[in-house]
């Protein structure tokens, strides 16, 4: 299949040969003035676009080559056309000299049965003519791999240009991987200072005073506020552990760390989990922040009667679902959605957020799994 695919892709090189002689007598001249050139330089792309569908067939029919869907421009058709015909051409007259050699080799053969020559001249004509045919081989095979190369450049992204788009992709990645951790961070040290800190401030003061308490009514009285004190401290601290890692992760999995956001949220939770198979770690922990920062969002700033959560793997890859049923208006912009898309990023995955005025908000994850 590949040499025919060489074959025909020398006829086709006489095509394009063919057309940019006829095509460019035709419109030679509007070319060269400047009020016609646009419209002959459209032209002529047009028939090269053509002859370029041919050739993309070649490479699909023979050589099995998928490319993207890449619409090229003009400029890159006629580039590409101009190249893929010189290196067709030049690939013909490569063809034409292996056969030329062989017919040779066949003639040599015959007259070596029918003359008499010394093994100096026979092994002399065997090795140039194994150079020869070395040589050959070796063009052959740069010409065809500069064809698939031009293909390449023409009907997909480059393979160079495939690596700077990961490179990019990737350092955009770990910025914003080390911004969200930054602020996450931040959003801790908040959390404690001014929700933690204060609490454990005001237990002390409870505790000094009952020690105080003139009368022992008193010091009963400051001692079950300080109680019921202590026990709002723990759920705060509860709740901020668990925005820093949720350590039922590691101990029940992915669903009862869910069932715990689900327990903890002030508004009803409906959750569909279809998980057949065992998550690698980072999959599990993104996952669970992306479900625990949307339905917390969603409690406390949209005013939602119920959330939707669903959980569901499908090859490859997990899809993770929260819809509210509040006022929506949610800012992808923001600290929090910025923080998760990051998150999902870094794994390779995609946050999509739908969030009309009005409602409802939906926040969507894809997340590979491999």
């Amino acid at each position: 299949m590949r040499v025919a695919g060489v074959l025909v892709g020398c006829l086709t090189a006489l095509l394009g040969l063919l057309y940019f002689v006829v095509a460019g007598a035709a419109l030679g001249a509007f070319l060269l003035w400047p009020r016609t050139r646009a419209r002959a330089h459209a032209l002529l792309a047009a028939g090269a676009r053509r002859l370029t569908a041919l050739e993309r067939g070649r490479r699909s029919l023979f050589f099995h080559d998928v490319f993207p869907e890449h619409r090229a421009d003009d400029r890159q058709i006629l580039r590409y056309l101009a190249a893929r015909t010189y290196s067709g051409l030049l690939c013909a007259v490569v063809v034409g000299l292996v056969d030329f050699g062989a017919v040779l080799a066949g003639i040599f053969a015959v007259g070596l049965t029918r003359s008499s020559m010394t093994w100096v001249d026979v092994l002399s004509q065997v090795v140039l003519g194994g150079t020869l045919l070395f040589l050959a081989v070796q063009g052959l095979r740069a010409l065809t791999e500069q064809d698939a190369r031009l293909a390449r450049e023409c009907f997909g992204p480059s393979e160079r240009e495939l690596l700077q788009r990961r490179i990019d992709e990737l350092a955009t990645s770990r910025a914003a991987v080390v911004h969200a951790v930054d602020a996450e961070r931040r959003r801790v040290e908040r959390d404690l200072h001014d929700g933690v800190q204060q609490r454990l401030v005001a237990l002390a003061m409870l505790l000094g005073r009952a020690r105080r308490g003139r009368t022992p009514e008193r010091a009963d009285a400051l001692l079950e506020q300080a109680h019921k004190e202590a026990r709002e401290v723990l759920t705060e601290l509860r709740e901020v552990a668990w925005r820093v890692y949720p350590t039922a992760l590691d101990s029940l999995g992915l669903r009862e760390a869910l069932g715990g956001v689900s327990e903890r949220c002030a508004v009803p939770v409906r959750m569909e989990y279809d998980v057949p198979v065992p998550l690698p770690s980072a999959v599990e922990t993104a996952a669970y922040f992306v479900v625990s920062e949307a339905v917390n969002n969603a409690a406390k700033h949209a005013a939602a009667d119920e959330i939707s959560v669903r959980v569901r793997q499908r090859g490859a890859t997990l899809s993770v679902l929260v819809r509210d049923t509040g006022v929506g208006g949610a800012d992808p912009a923001g600290s929090g959605l910025t923080g998760l898309g990051s998150r999902v990023a870094a794994l390779d995955g995609t946050l999509h957020v739908d969030s009309p005025l009005g409602g409802p908000t939906t926040i969507t994850a894809e997340l590979p799994c491999a």
